[in-house]
């Protein structure tokens, strides 16, 4: 006989499993919401991950931020709460029990609600971690409730009702649990973390255009040094790092996606030098553009 834990993963994974037999991603109806399915273990792979929770029911995946590697799994979740730019990898996976993951995106606006609206208590400010990423314990509790956010999709017309409920629900439980302070640093307009968001959204928005910390700064309401410092901590670069990580991913895309010449793209993403955007692109991804677009559409036709 099994417990309440195993139930409520078991019913979960048939729900993912059902919902990504086609392939590897699926995005229904419901926003915010992502299936996850993969087979093997996959290559290390950069990417942006935006503010959201990731909990596998199945395998093994880990993501690297800096130096930092989180391990997730049938009983860990990842949680967000900045955009960051990461090296994700499954690293655990077979045809028999695949990866297996939902995820959700957090909506600081219903987060900051349910805060005033439960009367949350605010924690201490020394307590409140210089960090965007964490890992959690899953519970039954989640689990069943994402189980029945993912069960929506079998009641479509229920969604524009039932679906906000169910997604206050597990924010909530995210917010009383011991990872609810990076929820409160996220959706707090005075916390560190606030201001960093607002850096990074303009860095994306803006990452073509020559970048001076010094206006970036301002924008934020921080000084320079404390900008420097408290990126740092939260996403492990520095903000001019930061625009070049953009960048050169962007210049990826286009290759991949667009078939893009690598000196047209160098000066598509703000590039000068061609010769400058061969030389980073090679020290983040460890090869030059044209090899590594010819290996990443080897992977794709594969």
């Amino acid at each position: 006989m099994i417990d309440a834990y195993e139930h409520a993963r078991l019913s979960l994974a048939n729900r993912i499993q059902k919902w990504t037999a086609s392939g590897e991603q699926y995005i229904g109806p419901i926003s915010g919401l992502y299936l996850y399915r993969h087979v093997m273990p996959n290559s290390p792979m950069s990417c942006m991950l935006e503010p959201a929770i990731a909990v596998p029911v199945q395998g093994t995946k880990r993501t690297r931020l800096g130096a930092e590697v989180y391990e997730y799994d049938r009983s860990r979740f990842l949680l967000t709460s900045l955009a960051l730019p990461v090296v994700m990898q499954v690293s655990n996976a077979n045809p028999e029990v695949p990866f297996l993951s939902a995820v959700l995106k957090l909506d600081p606006k219903i987060i900051g609600e349910l805060m005033i609206d439960a009367q949350i208590h605010v924690p201490d400010r020394q307590s409140i971690p210089d960090s965007g990423i964490v890992l959690g314990r899953t519970t039954t509790q989640l689990l069943e409730a994402v189980g029945r956010l993912v069960g929506l999709m079998d009641e479509p017309d229920l969604i524009p009702v039932l679906a906000p409920l169910l997604q206050r629900e597990i924010f909530y439980r995210l917010l009383i649990s011991p990872v609810g302070k990076y929820l409160w640093q996220m959706s707090s307009l005075d916390s560190q973390s606030r201001r960093i968001s607002r850096a990074i959204e303009w860095l994306k928005a803006n990452f073509r255009e020559p970048l001076q910390i010094k206006d970036l700064a301002h924008r934020v309401d921080m000084s320079p040094s404390r900008l420097h410092h408290h990126f740092r901590q939260f996403t492990s670069m520095s903000p001019l790092q930061f625009q070049k990580w953009l960048r050169l991913a962007e210049a990826r895309r286009l290759m991949v996606v667009q078939g893009m010449a690598p000196s047209i793209a160098a000066y598509e993403v703000g590039y000068g030098s061609p010769s400058q955007f061969s030389r980073e692109y090679a020290r983040m991804f460890g090869t030059s553009p044209r090899r590594d677009v010819l290996e990443l559409t080897k992977e794709v036709s594969a």
